[in-house]
């Protein structure tokens, strides 16, 4: 086959470049694992707004958010005002094949979707705890954190599931049942984390501030809100092209992410839907969960507030 083709109605274009450097891949790998999965990743992305990580030879990635003037008018999307930029977004939804593919030959290698639908961006639908291990931390601590997290749940009456980020992190999802709203999601995510962190604080913590995380494990609560999470079945921009990847949490501590690359995944999900499967029935958020996380600062702005009084104590120093 030559370096062009057509699927679907689109065009595909520099198929055997290298994706970017150090991939081990090339654009028609991405194109053709895309093409494979499409049946379970774009349920996971359709009705929400995304964004997406590409790459171009020769650049560094980029996250887009707003689709280019070039997309082609069969690409739905969805107009969202953007505080911090002041302007108003046209963010793209990628509700079928067709649409996947042409984000492949755009190379976009990395799909986050919100956790909300784009009609009601006001009410996500999922909980999420992203578990950040430090730099000199390997996938295992992680697992422990995300084991951590699963106690937090059950202790609430909850369940959750659990997979890879494609690179050292693990995310556990909740899914909940309509009716909270973002402010009342994003606290009972902030109470979940401090639990977590209660229960081994010599493990995870949910320091914000990376200096003051001292090597633990940071379990993250801001995924929530318009914040946005990579897609389970998404490729990572990573050697070797990592996978999000469900995992049964029996099993999480016999794995490692490089278990599930672009090249192992298409027959682990050719005849079923692990994330489909794994996944409890959405759930309802107990009213005292949410009261609890309301008593927490929100950790960007306690973040930001705790950064200038750093910043005034050191000039205090020095002048």
């Amino acid at each position: 086959m030559g370096a062009d083709e057509t699927r679907d109605g689109v065009a595909l274009t520099n198929l055997d470049q290298q994706l970017f450097d150090g991939s081990g891949v090339s654009k028609r790998d991405l194109v053709d694992y895309l093409d494979a999965v499409a049946d379970r990743i774009v349920p996971q992305v359709r009705g929400r707004p995304l964004s997406v990580v590409r790459v171009r030879p020769g650049q560094p990635p980029f996250m887009q958010k707003n689709l280019p003037r070039y997309t082609p008018g069969w690409v739905r999307r969805v107009p969202i005002w953007a505080e911090a930029s002041r302007r108003e977004i046209a963010y793209g939804l990628c509700d079928d094949r067709r649409t996947l593919l042409w984000f492949a030959n755009q190379r976009a290698v990395e799909y986050h979707p919100t956790l909300a639908m784009a009609d009601d961006l006001s009410r996500p639908t999922h909980l999420v705890l992203d578990l950040d291990p430090p730099e000199d931390a390997g996938f295992a601590a992680g697992v422990s954190a995300a084991l951590l997290v699963r106690q937090a749940l059950a202790d609430a009456g909850l369940a959750g599931a659990v997979k890879t980020s494609g690179a050292k992190g693990v995310h556990v999802f909740v899914p909940v049942e309509p009716g909270p709203d973002a402010e009342e999601l994003a606290a009972a995510t902030r109470a979940l984390a401090a639990r977590t962190e209660r229960l081994d604080p010599t493990l995870a913590t949910t320091a914000f501030i990376r200096e003051d995380r001292g090597g633990k494990v940071f379990v993250d609560p801001t995924r929530t809100g318009g914040a946005t999470v990579v897609s389970v079945y998404s490729p990572r921009l990573r050697p070797g092209v990592p996978v999000s990847f469900p995992v049964p949490w029996p099993d999480l501590a016999s794995i490692t992410p490089a278990d599930f690359t672009i090249r192992t995944v298409p027959s682990l999900v050719a005849e079923r839907d692990p994330w489909a499967e794994l996944m409890p029935a959405p759930q309802r958020v107990p009213g005292d969960l949410i009261d609890e996380g309301r008593a927490i600062p929100v950790p960007r702005v306690q973040a930001m507030h705790e950064g200038r009084r750093r910043a005034r104590a050191r000039r205090a120093v020095t002048d």
